[in-house]
C-alpha cells in the first residue's frame, strides 16, 4: 500500500446480523439514487410533481436537515400498506401450481414452464423498476403505477376463476382418470398470461422502491432517523413473515376448500384497500425527486475506459497518481470511500485526466469520458461479485421446486388430519418458512457464540462459508427428494391404482423441505448480507436487485432443465421423467440430476470464492486527510 501524508484507515464494523429480520434490514439500508447526482435545489424539489408538498430540503451535502412530515406519522399507511399488498400478492400465487393443474388442466410440464418463466421475468423486473424509479419517477410515483397494475393483473386472475368462459369446463374423476379434461383455449390461456404480465409490471416497480420509500420518510442524519429506520425494518419483516404464513394457510385452504372465486377475490380486494390507505398517506410523506441511477455511473466507467484504451497508465507513485487520476472530494450520502487497487486496472484508465475534461469548479465536463476512482472501484465492486452471484442460480433451482414439483408429489399423497380436514398441497412450504423461524435465532444465540471460540471470527463464519453451507444443504434436499420420491412412487404402484390418492403420508416429505429451509437460512440471508457489505452503499439498490435476479436465472434454469428432460427421456413408447402422472413418471431421476449440478456448481464456488477479494473501504476525505491508494489487490479470505 502506497500512502501520501496522513492516512486514516477503517475497518468495515459490522455487527453479527443472523437474526433474520436485522440481516435482511441492512440489505435495504440505501439510497436509491446516485449521490454524485442527486444535487438538486430546493425550487427544483418543488417542480417535482409529486402529490403533497413534503420534500426533503437538501443542502450542499445532499443530506437531509429538516422535513415537514414523514417519520411515524407515515407509518400507518406505508406499513399497512405493504402488509395488505403482500398478503394479496402471496395469496394469490401460493397455490398457483395447483390452481393451473385443477381449474386449467394444464399439463405438469407446461404449468411448470409457465410458473419459472413468469417466476423469471418478475425478479428480473426490479432491475428496470429500480431504473425508472431512480432516473425518471421516483418511488411514490413508482410504487403508485405498480400498485395499480398490480391490482388490474389481480382482477383478470381472479376473473378467469369467476367467469366460467375464461377457464375450461369442469373436469369430472372419471374425465381426470382417462386424461380426457378439456384443455383451454388460445383466449382463455391469453387472459391469464395479460394478467401475469400485469403482475409483472407491479413486481417490477414494487419490489425496489417499497423499502427505500419507508426508509425515506425518516433523517439518517439523526439519532432519532437511524432508532426509526431500525424499527421501521424489524415491523416491516415481521408483517412479512407474519403475511406468508397467512397466506400459506389461511388462503391456501379457503382456495382449496371453498372456491377459486373466493381464494383468489379476497386477496384482490385486500390490494385495493392497499392502494386506497397507500394513497390517503399522501399529505404526511415525505418525497425524495430521482436523481439519477447508479447503473448510469457503471456504464460511464466502462464506455470512459474503452475510449481511452490507448492511454498509458501511470506509474505507482502517489503523488502521479493524485496528479493523473479524477478523484473529487465526495459529498453525498455515502460515507465510506474505496481504495484504489490494480484488479482490473484497464478501468483505471476511466479516471484519467485529459485537457478540457475538468471544468474550474472542479466537475467534470463529460460524464462518459471521464469518471472518478470511487466510480471506478464501484464498477470493479460488481464484476469481482458476478461470479458468486452466479453460482447462486444452482442452488436456488432446487429451492423453485419447492413451488411445482413438491406440489405434484403433495396432491398425490395422504394429507388428512383427521376425518374431516385436509392439508392443502400449496400449504407444504410452511415447513421450510418454520425451520428458517427456528433456527435463524439458534444459529445466532448458540451455534455463532460456539464457532467464535474455534473459527475466531466475529461472525462465526465467513459471509462465503455461510453461502457455501447452504449450498451443501440444497445438495442434501435434492437427494432426500429422490429417495421419499422413489418410495412414493413405489408404494403408488404396489398398492393403489394411479389415479388414486396414496396412503402414504404427504410428512413424508418434511426431511426435504426441512433441509430446504436450512438452505435458505443459511444461503438466502448469507447473499443479502454479502451483497449488502460488498457493495457501496448507494449501490445496495444493485445488491437488491441482483438477488432478484439470482432468482430469476434459477427460475429459467429450471424451465429449460424441465423442457430438456420432457424432450429427451421416455423414447420408444416409454414415459419421460416428468410424465404428467408422476406414477408413471422417473421424478426421482430430475432431484438427482439437480443434485448433481449442485455439486458440480459447490466446485465451482469454491473455486472462485478462494480467490474472492473482500472490498477494503476509507473514510471519505476531509481537509486534513488525503486519500489512501491501495496498489496491490486487497486480500482475500479464504471461503
Amino acid at each position: 500500500m502506497v500512502v501520501a501524508k496522513k492516512t486514516t484507515t477503517t475497518r468495515s464494523n459490522t455487527n453479527n446480523s443472523s437474526f433474520l429480520f436485522s440481516s435482511m434490514m441492512k440489505c435495504f439500508s440505501f439510497s436509491s439514487s446516485s449521490p454524485s447526482s442527486t444535487k438538486r435545489s430546493d425550487e427544483d424539489c418543488h417542480d417535482d410533481d409529486v402529490p403533497g408538498k413534503n420534500r426533503l430540503q437538501l443542502t450542499d451535502g445532499d443530506h437531509v436537515k429538516s422535513t415537514k412530515h414523514g417519520g411515524w406519522k407515515s407509518m400507518p399507511y406505508i406499513l399497512g400498506n405493504e402488509t395488505f399488498e403482500r398478503l394479496a400478492t402471496f395469496g394469490l400465487l401460493a397455490n398457483f401450481m395447483v390452481y393451473l393443474l385443477k381449474q386449467f388442466h394444464l399439463e405438469q410440464v407446461f404449468a411448470t414452464n409457465i410458473i419459472n418463466i413468469w417466476s423469471g421475468t418478475t425478479n428480473f423486473a426490479p432491475l428496470f423498476g429500480a431504473f425508472i424509479s431512480d432516473a425518471y419517477l421516483g418511488k411514490f410515483r413508482t410504487l403508485a403505477y405498480a400498485s395499480l397494475a398490480s391490482l388490474v393483473g389481480m382482477i383478470l386472475l381472479t376473473l378467469t376463476a369467476v367467469i366460467p368462459e375464461l377457464h375450461p369446463p369442469t373436469c369430472t374423476k372419471s374425465q381426470e382418470h382417462d386424461n380426457q379434461c378439456i384443455a383451454p383455449s388460445t383466449s382463455q390461456l391469453a387472459v391469464l398470461f395479460i394478467s401475469l404480465g400485469f403482475l409483472t409490471i407491479g413486481a417490477g416497480g414494487i419490489r425496489p422502491c417499497s423499502l427505500p420509500f419507508g426508509v425515506d420518510q425518516f433523517d439518517q442524519t439523526t439519532d432519532e432517523g437511524r432508532k426509526g429506520i431500525n424499527s421501521f425494518f424489524n415491523w416491516y419483516y415481521f408483517t412479512f413473515t407474519i403475511v406468508i404464513m397467512i397466506a400459506l394457510t389461511l388462503v391456501v385452504y379457503i382456495q382449496d376448500i371453498i372456491s377459486w372465486s373466493v381464494g383468489l377475490g379476497i386477496p384482490t380486494l385486500l390490494m385495493m384497500f392497499s392502494i386506497l390507505l397507500f394513497f390517503l398517506g399522501t399529505r404526511i410523506y415525505v418525497y425524495v425527486p430521482p436523481g439519477g441511477s447508479v447503473f448510469s455511473g457503471i456504464g460511464q466507467v466502462f464506455v470512459s475506459a474503452y475510449k481511452k484504451r490507448r492511454l498509458q497508465l501511470p506509474s505507482d507513485d502517489v503523488e502521479v497518481l493524485k496528479e493523473v487520476l479524477y478523484n473529487p472530494e465526495s459529498k453525498g450520502l455515502a460515507n465510506m470511500k474505496l481504495h484504489l487497487t490494480n484488479q482490473y486496472r484497464i478501468l483505471n484508465k476511466a479516471a484519467i485526466k485529459n485537457v478540457g475534461e475538468v471544468n474550474e469548479g472542479g466537475s467534470v465536463s463529460n460524464k462518459w469520458r471521464l469518471c472518478s476512482i470511487q466510480q471506478v472501484e464501484e464498477a470493479k465492486c460488481l464484476i469481482r461479485i458476478i461470479p458468486i452471484w452466479a453460482a447462486g442460480i444452482i442452488c436456488f433451482t432446487a429451492m423453485a421446486q419447492q413451488g411445482t414439483f413438491t406440489v405434484s408429489q403433495a396432491l398425490k399423497m395422504q394429507r388428512h388430519l383427521g376425518p374431516k380436514f385436509e392439508i392443502p398441497a400449496g400449504s407444504l412450504g410452511v415447513i421450510s418458512m418454520l425451520t428458517l423461524g427456528l433456527w435463524v435465532p439458534f444459529y445466532d444465540r448458540i451455534f455463532v457464540p460456539a464457532l467464535r471460540k474455534i473459527t475466531k471470527q466475529e461472525d462465526g463464519l465467513t459471509l462465503l462459508q455461510r453461502m457455501g453451507i447452504g449450498m451443501v444443504f440444497s445438495i442434501l434436499s435434492m437427494i432426500a427428494a429422490g429417495f421419499v420420491e422413489e418410495k412414493r412412487r413405489t408404494q403408488a404402484i404396489t398398492i393403489s391404482q394411479s389415479h388414486q390418492v396414496e396412503p402414504i403420508s404427504v410428512f413424508w416429505l418434511a426431511p426435504q423441505l426441512i433441509l430446504m429451509g436450512l438452505a435458505e437460512a443459511f444461503n438466502i440471508i448469507g447473499q443479502i448480507e454479502f451483497f449488502n457489505r460488498q457493495f457501496p452503499e448507494h449501490m445496495r439498490s444493485i445488491g437488491n436487485s441482483l438477488f432478484f435476479c439470482t432468482m430469476a436465472g434459477a427460475n429459467y434454469f429450471s424451465s429449460l432443465i424441465v423442457s430438456i428432460i420432457h424432450n429427451t427421456t421416455g423414447k420408444q413408447g416409454q414415459p419421460d421423467w416428468l410424465y404428467n402422472d408422476i406414477n408413471f413418471g422417473k421424478l426421482d431421476y430430475f432431484y438427482y440430476l439437480i443434485a448433481g449440478l449442485g455439486v458440480l456448481n459447490l466446485i465451482y464456488f469454491l473455486v472462485v470464492a478462494r480467490g474472492y477479494r473482500y472490498k477494503a473501504t476509507v473514510p471519505f476525505q476531509t481537509e486534513d486527510t488525503d486519500i489512501v491508494i491501495e496498489l496491490s489487490s486487497t486480500k482475500h479470505v479464504d471461503p
